[in-house]
């Protein structure tokens, strides 16, 4: 400990003891307990350095620190907050408050890479002490603002993610609505003064008369230190401090607070040692928590000068930005409960506006010349300003109860009547009484004479809500509107990252206000207007980058081959302005962001082929470059031969057969990545089949998808040196037992004229015959349905197998049969359904009386083969020549083996032609005139 006790908390500390004894016997560790308590408070008062305890967004420190402020004049402001914020705060004048602090990491170097990406936020308010002495130094000339508290990589060199948890644990992420703006970067507040287990919490609320711990300390709290001297403030908050800091259980949570100051108070001495700043004229503003440290640095007396080593940052690149935040953002990002923050931020407002203290505000913009600046006049800072005992004053009496301010609590009854029926509610006159009465009441039975804004809320949920709420919000979230609102903040344009400040300048031929939180609509008619090209393809990019409500096309699309003339898109890039934020931390334009995302996807451990190919798609049709699109292309043959399982064979085969049509179409010959795509997918294919017709975990949508690709685009890889004999000794090779993929594979034989098509149709007949094979039918239907795809040939068959299936089965076994046919269908053969149904319109007649006589063409008699008639030599040219030279045929089947049969052509009748020729000679004899002219 550095100094000695002074005495002034001595009778103080003789009645806690005394008390403790009553109470507990000599022996209980509660005396020590209070005893430690009263000598956290006199060692933190004595420091040589001035230590101004604070609460997070905490009216009643933000008020505090602005008398002080004002009657001290430090000239060095020490601050606890992230030491690599520091070039972040001149950019707060260009804001409006509430916004956050935001450090960055896309890129890890020295964390594992599951973590990225990493973010660390502090959110700044108007009525929060840090924003006052931050103000304070940016308006005071000769003033100099320090951040000592860890750098942001030393946040998570300190206090690793746990897995599968929260980035730091205990901070709730946001979810949901402007809950969502701060998304899930770990949140850095100063002074979290909240009890650390579950009993003491509850046992505080319970004789409170409270809800929640946030209404606890406004009520015991903040309402009587709102108008509290200097000294009293700092003796109560710095005992607060101490209590919590001492039952805090969490051994993690406490060593975390312990190396923290250990920085801190390194920092400050290597500051004052560099600058020889007079420690009179400085203030150190921390976490009340931190003003009764009990490390062994804690002080500037040299006793206090070991030396703390502080460890090195990462190589992680760390960007930085202020990104806009909101009080329920700030609510949900450290658990307070809804509505806190705006009642604390009109607590404040109404202190200020009742008088007796003035509060720094940044005004003006960065940049702006000194003398347009408000300069505060020098003053003296008061000596020993928590000399005295105020302590045993304030604990000893009772609080003061302020008298009820009827006019405020009509003008509140009054107001959240008129916004009830504005949403929708049934509300009267007579309710804004009721709302009066029960809040008055509400608060008796409480203990206070004066209701707060939580016993007016309670009571106007009870006489406004009742049973149900019929209208949009319910009433306690109108209380909150109305008390105050969830005030959101906003980044200004000179604060932004060039990347922000790219899109606003490329988007601003749309002539819209896109710095507002409502959604705006943007019509571009790209035929008339050319000029709004350049927005159409920005806006297409940040639509694959920007969440989906960010940037959302209405009308219009963008595809291989495709693009509109005409666009309409719903714009909320203001309301997304963090989203935009982050984007610039990633680079300086938006096509270079998606560019990197793309690369990095391809790349990444977890790439596969259709991944690549994905990329290569979005290169084409946001990028339009060639060269990067060839890159991605390339790689994408690496990851497909290098690939072990078929999973994503039909993603593989619908965008590879999308991109060789738009190089078809657009190209006078396909990419060297397309046939060595080509090349290498038939070659890998065929290696894998006959695995993946046997493979459990293999499904036959993957292996239809690569018969797919083998029999679709088998002319080409031929074309480009494959051999087929490869594909037929895979499909030799394969030998399924699930009755989908031996579908499968009778189709690919079929196809590759290995098995004739009266074979398959003849086995399907025997499963239909069979009563032991008719409930796996319908797998066999699905392989024959997924079949269509490499098969198309197949459609006919597969429409005559089901009308037999149904034209034969029995009732008891068609009508069980049916519903597992159906979802067969629906689960493993979506797509090809509709060609199905297509290939029976074709099949079967238009109307139903031509359906009654209809015979189908597989249910007819089949004659002998001797019955059927051969059919009749062609006639023409050829047919003459071979006639008149009988020798050269003659000699071909003799060098085959075959007989020679000659039949005799009979000569050509004409048909109806001839007829009608012969009917009117006239006809010809003149065309024959005609011609002879």
């Amino acid at each position: 400990m550095s100094g000695t006790a002074t005495g002034v908390f001595d009778p103080l500390r003789e009645q806690l003891l005394d008390a403790a004894r009553a109470f507990g016997g000599d022996g209980d560790g509660v005396a020590r307990f209070l005893a430690g308590i009263v000598d956290d408070v006199d060692r933190a008062l004595r420091e040589e350095l001035e230590i101004f305890p604070v609460c997070h967004h905490s009216p009643a420190s933000a008020l505090a620190m602005a008398r002080r402020l004002r009657e001290k004049r430090p000239k060095v402001v020490y601050l606890e907050l992230c030491e690599d914020f520091a070039p972040l705060l001149a950019e707060l004048r260009n804001c409006r408050l509430p916004v956050a602090l935001q450090s960055f990491a896309n890129e890890l170097d020295g964390f594992p890479k599951k973590w990225a990406p990493l973010s660390v936020i502090a959110p700044i308010t108007e009525a929060s002490a840090e924003y006052q002495a931050i103000a304070y130094a940016q308006e005071t000339d000769g003033v100099e603002l320090v951040l000592v508290d860890r750098s942001t990589d030393h946040v998570y060199q300190w206090d690793p993610p746990e897995p599968g948890g929260p980035a730091e644990p205990g901070v709730p992420d946001g979810s949901g609505g402007e809950d969502a703006l701060h998304g899930d970067a770990v949140g850095i507040e100063i002074g979290d003064l909240r009890p650390g287990f579950a009993e003491l919490e509850e046992h505080l609320l319970h004789h409170g008369k409270v809800r929640h711990w946030s209404e606890w300390w406004d009520q015991y709290v903040e309402q009587p230190l709102a108008g509290a001297d200097y000294a009293t403030y700092r003796q109560v908050m710095t005992l607060i401090g101490s209590l919590f800091r001492r039952l805090d259980p969490d051994a993690r949570s406490r060593a975390r607070n312990e190396r923290r100051e250990r920085y801190m108070w390194t920092r400050m001495r290597e500051h004052i040692a560099a600058t020889g700043a007079d420690p009179s004229d400085c203030l150190y503003v921390c976490g009340a928590a931190h003003a009764v440290s009990r490390v062994d640095q804690f002080g500037l007396r040299p006793e206090a000068a070991e030396p703390f080593e502080i460890p090195p940052r990462t190589g992680t690149r760390w960007r930085y930005g202020l990104i806009p935040s909101s009080h329920s953002a700030i609510e949900a990002q450290f658990g307070l409960a809804s509505g806190s923050v705006s009642i604390a931020a009109a607590t404040f407002a109404k202190a200020v506006k009742r008088g007796g203290v003035t509060p720094f505000r940044l005004k003006g913009r960065r940049g702006a010349p000194a003398a347009a600046r408000k300069k505060a006049p020098a003053g003296a800072a008061p000596a020993g300003a928590g000399a005295a005992d105020r302590l045993s004053g304030f604990l000893a009496r009772p609080p003061a109860l302020d008298p009820l301010d009827e006019s405020e609590l009509l003008g509140w009854c009054v107001d959240i009547v008129g916004l009830a029926r504005r949403n929708g509610y049934l509300a009267s006159t007579a309710d804004a009484i009721a709302v009066f009465e029960t809040s008055v009441l509400l608060a008796g039975m409480r203990g206070r004479t004066r209701p707060t804004p939580y016993d007016f809320q309670d009571a106007a949920v009870t006489c406004i809500e009742k049973d149900r709420v019929p209208g949009r919000r319910d009433v306690a979230r109108l209380c909150e509107i109305l008390l105050g609102g969830d005030r959101v903040g906003q980044v200004g344009y000179e604060s932004l990252p060039p990347l922000a400040r790219d899109v606003l300048d490329r988007l601003e031929p749309l002539g819209l206000d896109l710095g507002k939180r409502t959604v705006q609509r943007a019509l571009l008619n790209l035929d008339a207007d050319p000029g709004l090209r350049p927005c159409s393809d920005l806006l297409w990019v940040l639509r694959r980058l920007l969440p989906d409500d960010a940037v959302r096309p209405i009308m219009g699309a963008r595809e291989l081959g495709e693009r509109s003339i005409q666009e309409s898109w719903d714009l909320a890039i203001g309301r997304n302005q963090r989203s935009l934020v982050e984007l610039g931390y990633e680079g300086v334009t938006a096509e270079q962001v998606l560019e990197r995302r793309l690369r990095s996807a391809v790349y990444g451990p977890k790439a596969t082929a259709a991944v690549a190919l994905r990329a290569v798609e979005d290169a084409v049709v946001y990028l339009g470059a060639r060269r990067f699109a060839d890159e991605l292309g390339a790689r994408a043959v690496e990851l497909l031969a290098a690939e072990r399982t078929v999973d994503d064979a039909p993603e593989v085969l619908r965008r590879i057969r999308r991109l060789l049509a738009h190089y078809r179409a657009t190209e006078p010959e396909l990419p060297q990545w397309c046939r060595e795509f080509v090349t290498a997918g038939y070659t890998h294919y065929c290696t894998l089949l006959p695995t993946a017709f046997v493979d459990e975990h293999s499904g036959v949508r993957q292996v239809a998808a690569m018969l797919g690709f083998l029999l679709g685009m088998e002319s080409l890889a031929l074309s480009l040196g494959c051999d087929r004999a490869q594909l037929e000794l895979a499909v030799r090779q394969s030998h399924p037992e699930a009755p989908a993929k031996v579908a499968l594979l009778w189709a690919a034989k079929s196809q590759l004229g290995l098995m004739p098509l009266a074979d398959v149709r003849a086995r399907c007949d025997e499963l239909l015959a069979s009563p032991l094979s008719v409930p796996s039918f319908p797998h066999y239907l699905s392989g024959f349905v997924q079949a269509l795809d490499p098969a198309p040939a197949l459609a006919p068959l597969v429409v005559e197998v089901l009308s037999k299936a149904f034209g034969r089965l029995p009732d008891a076994v068609l009508l069980p049969w049916l519903p597992k046919l159906i979802a067969t269908l629906k689960d493993h053969a979506r797509e090809m359904v509709p060609v199905l149904v297509q290939e029976a319109s074709r099949t079967f007649p238009g109307s139903l009386p031509a359906l009654d006589a209809w015979t189908p063409p597989w249910s007819g008699p089949a004659g002998p083969a001797a019955a059927i008639a051969a059919p009749s030599a062609a006639s023409g040219p050829v047919t003459d020549l071979l006639a008149g030279r009988p020798a050269a045929c003659e000699a071909v089947a003799a060098l085959l083996g075959h007989p020679v049969e000659w039949r005799a052509v009979p000569a050509a009748g004409g048909g109806e032609a001839a007829a009608l020729v012969a009917r009117h000679p006239g006809a010809p004899e003149a065309v024959a005139a005609l011609l002879v002219r």
